[in-house]
């Protein structure tokens, strides 16, 4: 296994191609997606369809999709990662599409701190940052990004950042670390959902043979 880099620009046609069939950091979350009678989500069965049909068809199959919140997460990013070094003391190396040469995984990290650490940067709504501060909850999801971003870089620690730059000056940036306690967890179960995407993947092109 060998860990690859692109530094094709994020939302680049190049970026979105490398992409596509893989399961991504921004997208984890679903595989975890059971309902109460144990059942798999609506979001988990359609995220494994898509992989399977982007990998079949050789393109990506997202619309690109971008709202107000993704924008502002866009606009603020290097803001942010400043803000971080400064607090921190910690520099932050920019980093492009991270993936494996032999299991169909990638994520693109905000950024390399030191040897053996990365930070993922959100930029929430003023009320959510608040909570964040007052908590130190990650939410569910983005605790998974960071997981899978540790797992697929192979990371040691990872920081979740949470910047608001309409707030008070002491309180634009909180930061929270994630340990690597739960990479081991979470792989086996990627490994578990990639092997639904190949079975997936198998069923479509033997439809494609009978055709």
């Amino acid at each position: 296994m060998a860990v690859l880099v692109s530094n094709a620009p994020q939302r680049s046609d190049e970026w979105r191609q490398l992409r596509a069939g893989r399961l991504t950091a921004s997208v984890v979350s679903a595989i975890y997606g059971r309902r109460k009678d144990g059942k798999e989500t609506a979001e988990r069965r359609d995220l494994r369809t898509r992989l399977a049909l982007e990998r079949v068809l050789g393109k990506p199959l997202d619309d690109g999709y971008m709202n107000a919140d993704m924008q502002r997460g866009i606009d603020l990013e290097a803001q942010a990662r400043a803000c971080y070094e400064i607090q921190t003391g910690n520099p932050v190396a920019e980093v492009g599409f991270v993936y494996w040469d032999d299991l169909m995984v990638g994520c693109s990290p905000d950024g390399f701190v030191g040897e053996g650490g990365l930070v993922q940067i959100k930029c929430p709504r003023p009320a959510n940052h608040l909570a964040f501060l007052r908590t130190r909850d990650i939410p569910d999801d983005y605790r998974l990004q960071v997981i899978h971003e540790m797992w697929v870089t192979g990371r040691h620690w990872g920081d979740y950042v949470s910047y608001c730059a309409d707030m008070p000056e002491r309180l634009m940036l909180a930061v929270q670390g994630v340990t690597g306690a739960d990479v081991s967890a979470h792989e086996l179960n990627v490994r578990q959902f990639l092997r639904e995407v190949d079975e997936e993947e198998a069923q479509i092109r033997a439809l494609q043979e009978r055709a």
